[in-house]
């Protein structure tokens, strides 16, 4: 397996179909961190996520057979998104199972895309079984929302076009959720990258990868309550094989660091983010001396926000 050839014919292959997000810099927000940053803006990206890379790498590699009975995953939020927007474009059915409590905003987002809705219980196992039953009665292929190296693969052609546009990054930081970003990555780092070390970012509230990655062995969460509600899930089995053997480390944040950072970046970069985005620059506020004149890469990982819940007060 060369994981670089995979990076660059999975790059290739989503090209068509998705955005090469652009970079941007402040300097002032590089003068308040005292470092040199510079934000690669998947808020940008087609449907608000980094998500529509995976999820179009995803259904690109599977057959015609498959693609003909469409595609299945369960997901409350920007995969539901990504999965339903890349089928479409590929004229693929895609049949997405949603938590009843799920946003109106993000259920509305799915259809709009041409996505088959069938709403479950808001626990894991409701998901996994009425994603199975789909599978089952409809033929459709199962596509994870992080734990498949295919989405993986997908993910890290935006460090790959991270590094392409700025080879000199000593780091990049990524925010942890399922492990599907930090993953892509951590892989697009060892490929690409001159000695390029990937630091992942998590909530102190939702720390399991942090902890999965100090034991060696994966950690559940006991809560989810934190702002940053695409980095609730637990990592996988792949995701956390790739974190434990190539992620230099996890830097947690609190709540108030994480609505700092965002304030930051809508003032300062007059972009709109997502909380989970925006952990990414809470670690390197928070860890100012361990980046201290340093070139860092961060992965603004999407842009899909309620603008009737901001936590801005």
């Amino acid at each position: 397996m060369n994981i670089k050839e995979d990076i660059i014919q999975s790059h290739q292959r989503i090209s068509p179909y998705i955005h090469r997000t652009p970079v941007f810099t402040s300097q002032l927000i590089d003068e308040i961190a005292g470092a040199t940053l510079f934000f690669k803006c998947e808020n940008f990206q087609k449907m608000g996520a980094f998500k529509m890379r995976g999820a179009t790498n995803a259904i690109l590699q599977l057959s015609d057979t498959q693609k003909q009975q469409g595609v299945v995953t369960h997901s409350s939020g920007n995969f539901a998104q990504a999965l339903a927007l890349a089928a479409k474009k590929l004229n693929i059915r895609a049949y997405i199972v949603m938590p009843e409590d799920a946003p109106e905003v993000k259920k509305k987002a799915v259809e709009g895309y041409g996505g088959i809705i069938t709403q479950c219980k808001p626990t894991l196992e409701a998901r996994q079984r009425t994603a199975a039953d789909i599978q089952q009665k409809k033929g459709a292929t199962f596509i994870h929302p992080f734990n498949d190296f295919n989405v993986i693969l997908g993910n890290a052609s935006a460090g790959k076009e991270l590094l392409e546009d700025c080879p000199e990054l000593d780091a990049i930081i990524v925010p942890v959720g399922g492990g599907g970003l930090i993953s892509g990555i951590a892989l697009s780092a060892l490929a690409f990258g001159n000695n390029c070390k990937a630091i992942g970012a998590e909530p102190s509230n939702v720390d399991d990868a942090y902890r999965s990655l100090e034991s060696g062995s994966i950690q559940q969460n006991t809560t989810t309550d934190t702002i940053a509600d695409g980095l609730k899930t637990s990592l996988g089995d792949i995701t956390f094989n790739i974190i434990n053997n190539h992620v230099e480390k996890i830097i947690t944040v609190s709540e108030e660091e994480i609505v700092e950072a965002m304030r930051l970046i809508w003032e300062r970069m007059k972009i709109i983010v997502e909380p989970s985005s925006a952990v990414a620059l809470a670690a390197v506020l928070k860890s100012k001396d361990t980046f201290k004149h340093k070139k860092i890469g961060l992965i603004l990982s999407g842009g899909n926000v309620d603008l009737r819940n901001l936590p801005f007060h």
